[in-house]
């Protein structure tokens, strides 16, 4: 698996492969794909992202031939905080994908000066709960808030587990 910065060549596989997939995005805090227009809304705020902040969302390949198996990558909130997440086709669920995915997302944060990140789950998804604490996540138990999964139950707040990540800022210690 690699990560690479998303292309307006990657649309159709973007799409296709995932991102309007219902099972897919049933627990994603982004409503689902429904056409290649949404899909080029995504690229566009990756770009925009890109321009902002020293990264963004990336999109996995498989290292074997290239093929686009989800995203990931970095929300920033300050230059020092993002959130991330995760999202694969079906076709590679349980292979090891999310935590090899996750597992670079936290490699790569330190040099890119992030102190903390933090990640979102729906309580219900579980599979996800264990990437994260695979990779050394941490639930929060002071987190209230709700938030929409608009591909759940659009326009409805719900309860959301937040895992969070202290990391080590460059040169410390």
């Amino acid at each position: 698996m690699t990560l690479s910065t998303p292309r307006r060549s990657d649309a159709s596989a973007i799409f296709d492969g995932y991102a309007s997939n219902p099972e897919v995005t049933l627990y994603l805090g982004w409503p689902r794909h429904r056409s290649l227009t949404d899909t080029e809304a995504f690229l566009n705020f990756s770009t925009e992202q890109w321009q902002h902040w020293p990264a963004g969302p990336y999109v996995i390949r498989l290292r074997s031939n290239g093929q686009i198996i989800g995203s990931t990558g970095f929300g920033f909130e300050a230059s020092d905080q993002a959130s991330t997440g995760y999202v694969l086709a079906k076709e590679v669920w349980g292979q090891g994908y999310a935590t090899e995915a996750l597992a670079a997302i936290v490699d790569a944060a330190p040099p890119i000066g992030l102190a903390r990140l933090y990640a979102l789950c729906h309580p219900e998804h579980r599979a996800s709960w264990r990437v994260l604490e695979k990779c050394g996540f941490a639930r929060e138990s002071r987190w209230s808030k709700q938030i929409e999964f608009p591909n759940l139950e659009a326009g409805t707040l719900q309860d959301v587990l937040c895992y969070g990540l202290d990391l080590k800022k460059p040169g410390a210690g």
